[in-house]
């Protein structure tokens, strides 16, 4: 008898063009979401507090430290994927109010579709544009949201408009006054990217830390970096240990590192604001 094909994974064609694929998750439990090829998302239905990529983690460290322990939040998540940081958020506060911006709505029926939101959660998912949707927000929300997360990417790259000093002021004014803007930043060797990134949201949010691998944050090699940034100080006496745990070890640049981080960066403007940097196609082979 003939070897049958494979069945091809859940999948939609986005506005882009693109092809965004649910596919099991290949080192671990649950699936992962891409988008032509591009790891976007993990999700473990079974266990949505369990964090596979390593910059999720390190989000959901800081997102543990907000309020009390299983307080509800009131949280703004730009960029849907596949809505991890939402379920880990519901599971670990059950009762938070959440908003999802995505700019595709296939992409959200296929995660609703294949990897369903948990059953009375408060999620709600609007379609459209981060930075527009982000101005038509409930005027009750502004100053009262708990967690901004900035997880936004058109392929493998954040589009230019929401890197800038512009789009940042927008997501403070959501901020309640101890509230927490968490931005992933991707970049490789030199970081001039991040680097710009870190110095465009300082110049929003006089609080910042920036969490990362030690070989990213030394620019030797391309990944993630979290900007975690306040109108107020952001607790980091419990982070150094945490991170350097592994399974890479990963620090906090902040106070004096962070300034000689940032040395000779300017804010980014909506005028002089750029994608952030392609990494190459080898860097997500199996």
């Amino acid at each position: 008898m003939g070897r049958r094909d494979a069945p091809e994974p859940p999948h939609v064609r986005l506005s882009s063009g693109a092809i965004a694929r649910i596919v099991p998750a290949p080192y671990t439990s649950g699936f992962e979401l891409e988008v032509d090829g591009t790891p976007q998302s993990h999700v473990d239905p079974e266990d949505p507090t369990y964090l596979s990529f390593e910059y999720i983690a390190r989000m959901g460290a800081v997102i543990d430290r907000l309020r009390m322990p299983g307080q509800p939040l009131t949280a703004v998540h730009l960029g849907a994927g596949a809505m991890t940081i939402p379920r880990y958020v519901e599971a670990t506060r059950p009762g938070s109010r959440q908003q999802v911006v995505e700019i595709e709505p296939a992409l959200v029926e296929l995660v609703r579709a294949h990897l369903p939101l948990p059953r009375g959660a408060s999620i709600r998912v609007r379609i459209g544009d981060a930075r527009e949707v982000l101005g038509k927000l409930p005027p009750a929300m502004t100053g009262n949201v708990d967690l901004l997360v900035s997880d936004v990417y058109s392929g493998a790259q954040t589009p230019a408009h929401l890197t800038s000093v512009e789009f940042y002021r927008a997501a403070a004014r959501m901020l309640a006054p101890d509230g927490v803007l968490l931005v992933n930043v991707a970049d490789g060797a030199g970081l001039a990217f991040a680097r710009g990134q870190v110095a465009t949201v300082r110049a929003v949010l006089p609080y910042a830390v920036v969490l990362a691998e030690v070989q990213v944050l030394k620019g030797r090699r391309f990944g993630n970096l979290v900007i975690a940034a306040s109108p107020a100080p952001v607790p980091t006496h419990w982070l150094p240990r945490l991170l350097a745990a592994g399974p890479h070890p990963a620090k906090v640049a902040e106070g004096a590192e962070l300034d000689e981080f940032e040395r000779g960066a300017v804010p980014v403007t909506d005028a002089s604001a750029i994608a952030s940097p392609k990494p190459k196609e080898s860097l997500f082979e199996r």
